[in-house]
């Protein structure tokens, strides 16, 4: 198994920890990449990926080594810290560029077999919203399972975690990594997402944006081909 981890922060506190002996225990192939050290541009709003293609979008090239690994990858984990109850700026930022690749415009077709893993440590509360900014974007990817973990640890830092908390993200990264395992290489997407996508299928037909209405169409998506049973 491929995994792609990607850190909402250079810093190796709780998050980072976690996230890592999750990647640990799930084995096989990982690519690690740190934010903003990795990749820390801020979307322009240029519109260019959504309208015209993403490589005209000016950060393409620095992000390409990122969006390589997500789509060789066959489990992605973004794991951030609480920051003011929500993930970094610095996952924000880079998540903020993969816009064009929500349903709603041109999903990659391979993300639909795909397992994602949202994972988020607070010294006190603001994992739910936290959680939520990570996991927002993988399910509009399409991403077909995807699961999260978030808690309050009561500490600033890795070593000052009390040991109940860490034999609890011991047991849970466990749990998490057999789920995972599991349903190596027969991910099929949610029905939540499989819900969606159909919408977006009707909704394309008619597109209101030409480049991704093409895009759609010369996939079939808009007829009766699926992304998780063409990559079968």
């Amino acid at each position: 198994m491929k995994t792609v981890l990607i850190n909402g922060t250079i810093h190796k506190g709780s998050t980072y920890h976690t996230a890592r002996q999750l990647a640990d225990k799930v084995g096989g192939e990982l690519t690690e990449f740190f934010l903003p050290r990795d990749f820390g541009e801020f979307c322009l709003g240029c519109t260019q990926c959504f309208m015209e293609h993403e490589s005209k979008c000016p950060h393409f090239e620095k992000l390409k080594p990122l969006t390589d690994a997500i789509d060789s990858a066959d489990l992605i984990i973004l794991a951030s810290p609480v920051y003011v109850y929500h993930a970094t700026g610095a996952m924000k930022a880079f998540l903020d560029h993969y816009g064009y690749r929500w349903m709603v415009h041109r999903p990659e077709g391979s993300i639909f077999t795909k397992q994602g893993i949202a994972i988020t440590t607070a010294a006190g509360a603001g994992m739910k919203s936290a959680l939520k900014d990570m996991t927002d974007s993988l399910f509009f990817w399409g991403v077909g399972r995807i699961y999260s973990y978030g808690l309050g640890v009561s500490a600033v830092n890795w070593e000052g975690v009390p040991e109940k908390k860490k034999q609890a993200i011991d047991r849970k990264t466990t749990a998490l990594a057999k789920a995972v395992k599991a349903k190596e290489g027969r991910v099929t997407p949610a029905f939540k997402t499989r819900a969606f996508f159909f919408i977006m299928h009707l909704m394309q037909r008619n597109g209101f944006n030409e480049r991704d209405a093409k895009y759609w169409k010369e996939h079939g998506w808009t007829e009766k081909v699926r992304p998780w049973k063409e990559s079968k």
